[in-house]
């Protein structure tokens, strides 16, 4: 018997995710990754490229490490941490990707802001980020945790 789709969708995403994230290969990304691809969250910017560059300006160091993976049909969702891109805590976070025909093509990120203002309210946000979110301030306004 083969594999699922879902099995093939999972494997795919976090060959995706490694290729961008940890090696940075952007060539390889991009065929991962459709050149239509929606993107959901409020600071990453749009589109495939908007990604890519958002990646490129963060420090080589930063890592993506995957936790649970589930997957059902054409959807995936990944609770992973981001880490070593220049603050003192991690990133918590769960990627809601949607995928056709092999390639990722929409994405939504779910993340608790709050719980970092709470916790390290005078963090200070990557200039990357305030400058694709819209901050007004230089603390931090995503969620990181330790």
């Amino acid at each position: 018997m083969g594999q699922t789709i879902e099995s093939k969708n999972k494997a795919l995403v976090l060959e995706a995710f490694d290729r961008l994230f940890n090696k940075r290969d952007y060539e390889a990304a991009e065929r991962y990754w459709s050149p239509n691809y929606i993107q959901h969250s409020a600071h990453i910017p749009p589109g495939r490229d908007g990604l890519f560059n958002l990646i490129k300006s963060l420090p080589p160091t930063l890592r993506y490490e995957s936790g649970t993976v589930v997957a059902e049909g054409d959807f995936v969702i990944l609770h992973g941490r981001f880490s070593d891109f220049g603050l003192p805590v991690n990133w918590i976070v769960a990627d809601i990707v949607r995928m056709k025909d092999g390639i990722l093509v929409e994405h939504w990120l779910i993340e608790n802001e709050n719980l970092l203002l709470l916790r390290f309210p005078s963090i200070p946000l990557p200039a990357a980020w305030r400058a694709t979110c819209g901050c007004r301030t230089s603390s931090a306004a995503v969620i990181l945790q330790e």
